[in-house]
């Protein structure tokens, strides 16, 4: 069965300030849980603000390093999943249940790409 990431790319700027709500957290872990015994999620996790992150570039000839934040980002991953699914339409079904979570509060994103495998 193909495994799937699921990038969850947030507005930090645009994010509720006091982060995410207890009934936000019991929803998501009322479908976590679903989703790990329907024997889908294989890793999950959220991830600290922009302002905690380290961005290394390698520009073709030296590697450059800046610590956040990252003030030309609008959009960052705020965390991620790994699935395996039997397709991408049940990949993108997941994705769809956990953006429905958050409520009208937050604006979230998911990009779905299938990982190539060998």
């Amino acid at each position: 069965m193909p495994r799937y990431l699921s990038l969850v790319r947030i507005d930090e700027a645009n994010a509720p300030a006091e982060g995410p709500s207890p009934e936000l957290m019991q929803r998501m872990g009322e479908l976590l849980e679903e989703i790990t015994k329907a024997g889908v999620m294989l890793d999950t996790a959220g991830l600290t603000p922009s302002s905690q992150g380290t961005r290394v570039h390698w520009d073709g000839e030296k590697t450059s390093v800046t610590d956040g934040p990252f003030t030309e980002s609008k959009e960052v991953i705020g965390g991620y999943a790994i699935m395996q699914c039997k397709d991408k339409a049940e990949a993108l079904e997941w994705a769809s249940r956990f953006l429905k979570v958050h409520g009208e509060e937050w604006q979230v994103t998911c990009e779905v790409r299938e990982i190539a495998e060998g």
